[in-house]
């Protein structure tokens, strides 16, 4: 019997109830991904759809955070109020695109009991090991910086805390997420849901307050052709992919659909995956609104009145109010942003965790290894707010943006790889045309954020 027809009988839909054979990525490695929360949260079994959606909902959440982060604020009110509504199609496109990623990193972690830098680990040699850690530890450093420097605007512009303050005030993070996780993991995802609804509450007043053109709104969901042959909105397309699809968020929820205890059998595996997607799906979409909300924000308030210039996220408090004639319009804005912040900050600090025990296999003290994350995006952003004041601080979520396009690739080729390989995945590879369209959004995603950093470069030089 060749193998084929071997791995087809093993994995038949109708032996459901049959353990999976052991195999390299079937086994459970000798220390699971986030031991401490590992298979801890229940999945019942023979209970109704509502029930199901209950128990894998979180995970989605937890990643989308980091779609809605300070990074993607600079590039929504940028390209909202240089170009009003014309690139809500562009964030459709990279919603979709993240979508279709975080699914695949989904599908690792509940098929093989791996995260993506424990798989790495396992497949590469030593030596590439190491230098993906090290490019993915810069880019959750990069990340936990735009996060920082946004948490810290929104303290300064709510209670007037120094920029310096404000920033050493987020280490503090450290220790709410330490005490949360000991409350166990459904405690985390709790406060993360409850971050997220604030930040759509806010913005759900703010779209009511600025009237937004509607049938504008409508029309830049049609792609047009002034995004290839205008520069400067192209580069802001570009800008928004790039602050869209974040590496870290691959390696976090490889592991975070982890903590279901599922069973693992066919059939489990298949619900798992069914699940987890309608849980991403909602999550991620969610994010789109919340990014399409920041836009037309800005589009409906700057670009209306001839402001085509708001860069800052300062900026845009400090007229939103006086544009509108309501106050309540900049203090919204400021408590949405303190949440995004705080919510990015704590899903990074869990990626710096799962990247280090991951590839280098070793195991620090949880309070330990979140203060070292902390501290690497601290330093910088003390230094450049001590040095510039609070005009540094738009191009240092920039140029933090610029170093996440730099490693994206280096964790989405190896995604793609791992989730197409039957060898790794048995009859959950992905099948034919989701293989191909797998390695063309990996590699839309190279070439854009290459362009990307070639425009950077070349704004620098000039």
């Amino acid at each position: 019997m060749s193998s084929q027809r071997v791995l087809r009988k093993l994995f038949d839909p109708s032996n459901s109830t049959r353990p999976l054979p052991p195999a390299p990525y079937t086994d459970a490695p000798a220390v699971p991904s986030l031991q401490e929360v590992h298979r801890t949260v229940g999945v019942p079994s023979g209970v109704g759809f509502w029930r199901k959606v209950l128990a894998f909902s979180g995970p989605g959440f937890l990643v989308a955070v980091g779609y809605m982060d300070p990074g993607n604020w600079a590039t929504d009110i940028e390209g909202g109020s240089r170009f009003a509504y014309r690139l809500i199609f562009i964030l459709m496109m990279s919603n979709l695109m993240a979508i279709l990623l975080q699914t695949l990193a989904a599908r690792l972690g509940i098929v093989t009991q791996r995260d993506l830098a424990q798989a790495c680990r396992e497949y590469y040699s030593r030596r590439t090991s190491l230098a993906l850690w090290l490019l993915c530890e810069i880019a959750i450093a990069a990340c936990d910086l735009a996060e920082v420097i946004g948490s810290a605007i929104a303290l300064n512009l709510l209670f007037g805390i120094p920029l310096t303050w404000g920033v050493c005030l987020t280490a503090l993070d450290v220790l709410a997420i330490l005490y949360l996780q000991r409350k166990g993991f459904r405690y985390l995802e709790s406060i993360v849901l409850i971050l997220i609804a604030t930040i759509g509450a806010c913005y759900l007043l703010e779209i009511i307050l600025v009237k937004p053109d509607l049938g504008a709104i409508a029309r830049g969901f049609i792609p047009t052709r002034e995004i290839f042959t205008n520069r400067d909105m192209l580069y802001i397309s570009v800008g928004i992919l790039g602050a869209t699809v974040m590496p870290h968020n691959l390696y976090l929820h490889s592991s975070i659909v982890q903590t279901r205890a599922i069973e693992r059998t066919p059939q489990g595996l298949r619900t798992a995956m069914r699940f987890n997607f309608l849980d991403s799906t909602v999550a991620l979409n969610f994010a789109f609104f919340i990014n399409a909300a920041i836009l037309i924000m800005a589009a409906a308030t700057f670009h209306r009145h001839g402001l085509t210039r708001v860069v800052e996220i300062q900026d845009a408090y400090h007229t939103l109010s006086p544009l509108l004639g309501i106050p309540l319009a900049s203090f919204l804005f400021a408590v949405a942003l303190l949440c995004s912040g705080q919510n990015s900050t704590l899903t990074g600090t869990l990626a710096g965790q799962i990247v280090m025990e991951g590839f280098l296999h070793i195991r620090l003290a949880p309070w330990l290894r979140r203060l070292i994350t902390r501290l690497i995006a601290i330093i910088p952003a003390i230094i450049t707010v001590a040095l510039y004041g609070s005009h540094g601080t738009a191009r240092l979520i920039i140029f933090s943006q610029v170093i996440l396009s730099l490693q994206l690739s280096f964790a989405v080729f190896p995604l793609v790889k791992f989730t197409s390989d039957p060898a790794k995945m048995g009859e959950f590879a992905n099948s034919r045309w989701l293989k191909v369209l797998s390695w063309v959004v990996a590699g839309i995603i190279a070439s854009l954020n290459g362009y990307l950093l070639l425009l950077t470069f070349r704004s620098w030089a000039t």
